[in-house]
């Protein structure tokens, strides 16, 4: 008959305290500096996100100001425009000379009205690239770092 042995079931005889003590501080130090590296990235990428941010907008107040002062221009140059019409309305002397100015100034203005617009049109892209490129660069290098990780 095959004799069973019971005092291994209960010995601890095999258990190392000091081992597992190592292995517990291995275990706890390696999670404290990933905690840190993980804090040291969250930290590096907010301070560029809120950099972003701080170049967006400034930005988009420059780009503002740009549109502002162009549409006031533009509001100049019309206004300007009109008084002078107005003048020469006043000094017709016939219905057909009043047609001719008035036909002249509506032609004028259509074609300085397509001017403007594609004047607008231009600075609005222009402004709109500007304000997107602090975005598309920091969307870039955060792609490029899950890259190389």
């Amino acid at each position: 008959m095959a004799t069973i042995k019971t005092d291994d079931v209960f010995s601890i005889a095999s258990f190392d305290p000091s081992k597992f003590a190592e292995s517990f501080r291995d275990f706890a130090e390696k999670g404290a500096q990933q905690s840190k590296d993980a804090y040291a990235k969250l930290k590096t990428a907010g301070e560029e996100a809120g950099k972003t941010l701080e170049a967006t907008v400034q930005t988009a107040q420059a780009g503002s100001v740009e549109l502002g002062l162009k549409a006031i221009d533009i509001l100049r140059v019309n206004s300007e425009n009109s008084l002078s019409h107005f003048e020469a309305l006043l000094g017709v002397k016939s219905a057909a000379e009043f047609f001719e100015l008035q036909t002249s100034f509506i032609r004028k203005q259509a074609e300085l009205t397509v001017e403007q617009a594609k004047s607008i049109q231009e600075t609005t892209k222009q402004v709109a690239e500007k304000l997107a490129k602090p975005s598309k660069d920091a969307a870039e290098k955060a792609m490029a770092s899950f890259k190389v990780a």
